[in-house]
């Protein structure tokens, strides 16, 4: 996949492009779904599919009543959608000064003038542009106008329920990490670097690996039973977000317990994908009764894990494919 990070960087038109424009926070289902109707798209033109998103997310600069968590850093999204089979990603810096711009200008300038679409894919209810001018009255009136075609995709989900960014963030901010995957396509999951802790763990037999990581959006607290992948190898696990109010702590932690490992991780990269919310995070009167409820966790996970395979999102190309491990 080329990326290009401004539009300023595009030189010469795509050839025959199948645009679809959005945020694509997650990459869930229904953008995958937006990405397959793309590149089949630029199959039947003889073209090229593209991307187009924004950075930042524009309610990170927009007024708004409460502030957003992203679901997947932006690098992760990038990750995303090169694995989705995607030709171009097209990055365009979101400012106040883009912000203005209207959306027939949009069109004609930028998609049109500068991209060379001929095609635009985009999802019912989106819209763009200075006040959202760029719906789809408008989108249909510029297709006639600039000749390219415009096809709006029904919603997209599974039964009842439409997938939706907004409905993961809830999910997950309520540690219904089970429940998000028939959305989110994949085990939701956090990635960061291990650091160093309290080293409370090892002292009470279950040494923690603590997790740093750049993700916005971390699950409710609480203790989970996660996979874990270090390099190539993928490990069953405890982790407990939150807190530590047995030692009275007051700083939020990430802290991972990795079954049948032994080494020394300071340093190392994790991914940890949740599986399954298994309790609350409480205060123990005692150490020696914390240390009760860790084991009886870490049996619980277990007996959790032994059944579960964790869904990673790995598409070959040209195919919709979750990959399992």
């Amino acid at each position: 996949m080329i990326i290009f990070r401004d539009v300023d960087d595009i030189h010469d038109k795509l050839v025959n492009a199948v645009v679809t424009i959005g945020n694509f926070d997650g990459v869930h289902l229904g953008h995958r779904e937006i990405f397959r109707r793309v590149r089949e798209g630029a199959r039947e033109v003889g073209g090229v599919s593209v991307v187009i998103t924004f950075v930042p997310h524009p309610l990170k600069l927009l007024p708004s009543r409460k502030a957003l968590r992203l679901i997947t850093p932006y690098a992760e999204k990038e990750g995303l959608i090169e694995a989705s089979g995607i030709d171009y990603l097209i990055i365009i810096p979101f400012t106040e000064q883009f912000a203005s711009i209207a959306a027939a200008d949009f069109v004609s300038r930028i998609l049109v003038g500068r991209i060379g679409m001929k095609m635009l894919i985009i999802g019912y209810d989106y819209a763009f542009g200075r006040n959202r001018e760029g719906n789809v009255a408008l989108l249909s009136k510029l297709g006639a106008e600039y000749g390219f075609d415009l096809e709006v995709l029904a919603p997209i989900g599974s039964r009842d329920t439409i997938y939706s960014s907004t409905r993961i963030r809830e999910l997950i901010g309520e540690g219904d990490v089970d429940g998000v995957v028939s959305l989110l396509g994949r085990h939701f999951s956090l990635d960061g670097t291990v650091v160093h802790g309290h080293h409370r763990g090892k002292g009470l037999g279950f040494p923690t690996a603590n997790l740093a990581t750049d993700n916005e959006l971390i699950p409710m607290q609480g203790v989970y039973a996660v996979k874990v992948r270090l390099g190539d190898a993928l490990y069953d696990g405890a982790c407990n977000i939150g807190s530590n109010p047995t030692f009275d702590d007051r700083a939020m932690s990430i802290e991972v317990f990795i079954f049948d490992f032994a080494g020394d991780l300071y340093d190392s990269r994790m991914r940890v994908y949740f599986v399954a919310r298994i309790r609350d995070e409480q205060k123990f009167p005692t150490a020696v009764a914390l240390q009760q409820a860790i084991q009886s966790d870490i049996a619980r996970c277990r007996e959790i894990l032994n059944c579960v395979s964790v869904v990673e999102y790995r598409e070959a190309t040209g195919t919709d494919d979750n990959g399992k491990k």
